[in-house]
């Protein structure tokens, strides 16, 4: 038996010592004591780390390819957003196929079934809008949620068959109902525009992207020479992708609309790509819209799409710059999403896309795409897709798909 020394009193009558006896090499030694307020601080570390474990655990789903509801049917919309919000749920808004006076949400907990939530947004009677709400996109922002879009504007004297301008409105929730902030769009440049993107700087200031539609914008180039000595367009139009500061409160834009994009003017230079919907007779126009812009690093990585957005040239590029309003040089892998369906795969349309972010930090990419099944479902509708993409140590971006089978996310 083991007698209290002199120390051991000094601990306390309310500390218990444990003295463990061992023997090494046939002589005895005696441990250090260990304090019950030891043991109960060893007990309460535990405790924690067990439940920082706990919660630090991956939700992993399994993601169907395209993006199906409950019933396994696709998620029908063009131009898909989604929205993670604060409550740990997925929103996804978009351009509605078959026409709709606003837009609607779906929700899921976690990209593996989506259910429709209804209209989250219907045009107001007596506010700026008269048709075409295309492409929303919905940002959540101390409390609030703003929703961005296009739509034609009334104020039309001159009878513009295209008078497309941005507009915002706000929410409570993210399921809506979303109202208009304003009875006029949030600013006139003079064009009409649509594909609205916002990008929040770390300096508190607030960027609008845009794209001006080909409308009455014919351009000059060595494609537009080509088609007309072939007899087959007059000119060619084009849309150009251009940034704007604007006031935190979206209430109108600051300084003066800087251009980013604009189709390539050489005809097989590296971004030929872009002049492929011209080329196969689709349309007498060429397109850079949908940008979708984020930071990595010190870098901007501006995306964007191009060709006819419906069609099976619609494809996605990107550009990189060193401040939110470039300049900007187009990336020499581009393409990097587009059709596969030449190549044995069975998609096409591929665009108009923007980037998830998961809470691993892996990044996804959300676009509108099609496929002969989904076609004949849905009358050769747009729907919507979802594909793993990174930025490789060179900082070159790419994007793994177009994909038609199951994506595993880490969803939390």
């Amino acid at each position: 038996m083991t007698n209290t020394t002199h120390n051991d009193a000094k601990l306390g009558k309310k500390t218990i010592c444990l003295k463990i006896k061992y023997y090494i090499c046939g002589k005895y030694e005696q441990s250090n004591l260990i304090t019950m307020n030891f043991f109960y601080r060893f007990i309460c570390l535990l405790a924690v780390s067990m439940l920082m474990a706990c919660n630090s655990q991956t939700t992993t789903s399994k993601v169907n390819n395209p993006m199906t509801l409950a019933d396994g049917s696709p998620v029908v919309m063009g131009d898909p957003f989604i929205l993670h919000a604060s409550d740990g749920k997925f929103y996804a808004y978009g351009t509605a196929e078959g026409g709709l006076d606003g837009f609607q949400v779906y929700v899921s907990d976690d990209l593996s079934s989506w259910s429709l939530v209804g209209q989250c947004y219907k045009a107001d009677p007596n506010g700026w809008t008269t048709d075409c709400f295309w492409a929303p996109e919905v940002y959540e922002r101390e409390g609030k949620f703003y929703m961005l879009f296009s739509s034609n504007w009334k104020e039309n004297p001159t009878n513009e068959g295209e008078i497309f301008r941005i507009g915002v409105a706000v929410s409570d929730s993210p399921t809506g109902p979303f109202k208009e902030l304003s009875d006029k769009p949030i600013f006139d440049p003079g064009y009409p525009i649509i594909d609205a993107n916002l990008y929040f700087a770390d300096d508190g200031k607030v960027y609008l992207y845009y794209s001006r539609c080909c409308y009455k914008h014919p351009v000059e180039s060595e494609m537009a020479t080509q088609l007309k000595a072939e007899g087959k367009y007059e000119e060619i139009e084009e849309s150009w992708i251009y940034g704007v500061e604007i006031k935190p409160d979206f209430s109108g834009a600051i300084g003066e609309p800087v251009q980013l994009l604009v189709p390539p003017y050489e005809l097989n230079g590296s971004q030929e790509w872009e002049s492929r919907s011209a080329m196969a007779g689709e349309a007498n126009r060429r397109w850079n819209e949908g940008s979708y812009i984020f930071k990595h690093g010190d870098t901007y990585y501006i995306m964007y799409s191009a060709n006819f957005y419906g069609g099976p040239y619609y494809a996605v590029g990107y550009a990189t710059g060193k401040s939110p309003l470039g300049p900007f040089t187009k990336a020499a892998n581009n393409p990097i999403l587009e059709r596969n369906n030449d190549k044995g795969g069975e998609v096409y349309c591929t665009g108009h896309n923007m980037v998830l972010t998961m809470p691993d930090g892996t990044l996804y990419t959300v676009y509108h795409g099609r496929t002969e099944r989904t076609d004949a479902i849905i009358n050769k509708g747009r729907v919507m897709f979802i594909d793993r993409m990174e930025i490789l140590p060179d900082g070159k971006l790419v994007v793994h798909g177009p994909t038609t089978e199951p994506q595993t996310i880490n969803v939390k």
